[in-house]
């Protein structure tokens, strides 16, 4: 799978302070169609919120891309300290942490194999940077025919847009509800940040059948690689908000990313954990 982007803009003859502006997004595979669509005059979307605290996210048109964080990824393509250093502190975070809590994994796969049938892990196809897919892996926190169930549960969705989630999960297992609630079945995900499939920090991993439904400025959370913890991730109201709200928040990061974002991120993650705010 492939995601490529082209980019024009120049100035309005008639008013040089407004920009017309016409960003191709092609998705390059059977499932998620090509989407090409023309900014209209003036039609930017800017951060002019804080970077903490503030909602990333405003009432817009969202068949009109958010050219500022389309921008900020192409710049990001050439900021090569950056990637760097964000690559090696995954490697060295990851390591760290598989190491550390080796004993914990140990003790989840005893709880989980003592609890249900089935295998302890459990690894599902996302999509990720530019469209490509790959294999995630949690924790099992569910029964073995979860996917099969999930059509009979549709009705109960109470998230909008292609993303599912309901309260009361029926699948979920008595070790999952634990290990979903204190976000113990993320640790799994340290193996896919080591592979390179993910970052330690970036927007979470969506499903094949979510992108299949998203509109061009959706997508372009796809612009970053993906990661364990963002800013969805770390606040309190996060099952309540809407799925555009949740995409703002993943743009916001796109154009805010840096060490100094990252390390904030990671630490209120560890706040998130050790309070179990986790669904």
């Amino acid at each position: 799978m492939r995601f490529t982007e082209n980019l024009t803009c120049r100035r309005d003859k008639r008013n040089p302070e407004k920009v017309r502006g016409g960003v191709l997004v092609d998705m390059g595979t059977q499932d998620m169609a090509a989407a090409s669509i023309r900014m209209p005059q003036g039609k930017t979307q800017h951060a002019s919120q804080k970077l903490w605290g503030a909602d990333a996210s405003q009432t817009r048109d969202h068949t009109v891309l958010d050219l500022e964080a389309v921008q900020a990824a192409r710049r990001l393509a050439s900021r090569y300290g950056y990637r760097i250093a964000k690559r090696l502190f995954d490697i060295m975070f990851s390591l760290l942490v598989l190491v550390l809590l080796s004993w914990v994994y140990a003790v989840v796969a005893i709880a989980i194999k003592h609890d249900s049938e089935g295998p302890v892990f459990f690894n599902q196809e996302r999509v990720g940077k530019d469209g490509r897919t790959f294999k995630m892996y949690k924790f099992r926190s569910m029964y073995v025919d979860a996917e099969e169930r999930l059509k009979d549960l549709q009705d109960l969705n109470e998230k909008d847009g292609p993303v599912f989630k309901i309260k009361d999960d029926p699948r979920i297992t008595h070790v999952g509800h634990f290990i979903r609630k204190t976000s113990i079945d993320e640790l799994p995900q340290f193996i896919n940040v080591l592979k390179g499939d993910m970052s330690i920090v970036g927007p979470r991993p969506a499903l094949p059948r979510e992108v299949r439904q998203y509109t061009p400025y959706q997508k372009e959370r796809l612009l970053v690689k993906p990661g364990i913890t963002c800013f969805w991730q770390t606040r309190r109201n996060r099952d309540s908000i809407s799925f555009d709200e949740w995409v703002g928040l993943d743009l916001l990061y796109i154009k805010k990313c840096s060490v100094l974002t990252d390390l904030k991120l990671i630490i209120q993650t560890v706040g998130v954990v050790l309070t179990a705010q986790g669904n």
